[in-house]
């Protein structure tokens, strides 16, 4: 069982070490120290639900909903463009706020724009429900698949945990505006390659 559990957090964690749209959001708004912890939670326990579901099997639920997939990659392309085109704005308009948790956005936009961020993006199904659905069934006992599926869910929340609180190391830095300019024109270069992938790939 230590096997599957340490099999299931390596994999997760490979998986989601990627920076994408949601860990550029949670490392942004970790800089902000603005609504870190809910933030945090949310996208972890978001995880661990589709974690859930793809060890259990739920893997091929693209096949009896084939509609889905092309819904997905449609909404959340549009989604991405849309976050990125407000990140390009506020890097040259060089909004930056890290003393202004007020300007962050309320707890309910923080968590809104992380749902569309989690639930809208294709890839999260793909790696949640599809890769890691397909790697527990190496494990044919249900105590390892269950060993498998906790130690996944340990490497999200330990992941996002760590990135939304370790953020705050690079504080001192991120006072320059000019810092502040950089990561939001980088989150929106992220959330603009994002989208034109799935884009190109649909």
């Amino acid at each position: 069982m230590l096997a599957a559990a340490v099999t299931g957090f390596a994999t997760s964690l490979s998986l989601i070490l990627a920076i994408g749209a949601q860990n550029a959001f949670v490392l942004r708004q970790g800089l902000l120290r603005a609504h870190v912890f809910g933030l945090c939670l949310f996208c972890a326990a978001s995880d661990a639900v589709l974690i859930a579901a793809g060890v259990a099997g739920f893997s091929a639920l693209s096949g009896t909903l084939p509609w889905l997939p092309a819904a997905l990659t449609l909404g959340g392309a549009a989604f991405l463009l849309i976050y990125g085109a407000v990140r390009f704005r506020a890097a040259w308009a060089g909004a930056h706020a890290l003393a202004a948790a007020g300007r962050a956005g309320s707890q309910w936009a923080v968590l809104g724009t992380a749902a569309a961020l989690t639930w809208l993006n294709p890839h999260v199904y793909l790696d949640t429900l599809g890769l890691i659905g397909a790697v527990s069934t190496r494990f044919g006992d249900a105590s390892e698949r269950l060993a498998f599926g906790s130690g996944a869910v340990a490497a999200s929340f330990v992941f996002f945990f760590a990135l939304g609180y370790g953020a705050r190391l690079l504080a001192p830095a991120m006072a320059d505006p000019r810092a502040w300019r950089l990561l939001d024109f980088g989150i929106g270069v992220t959330m603009w390659t994002i989208a034109g992938g799935l884009i190109a790939g649909f």
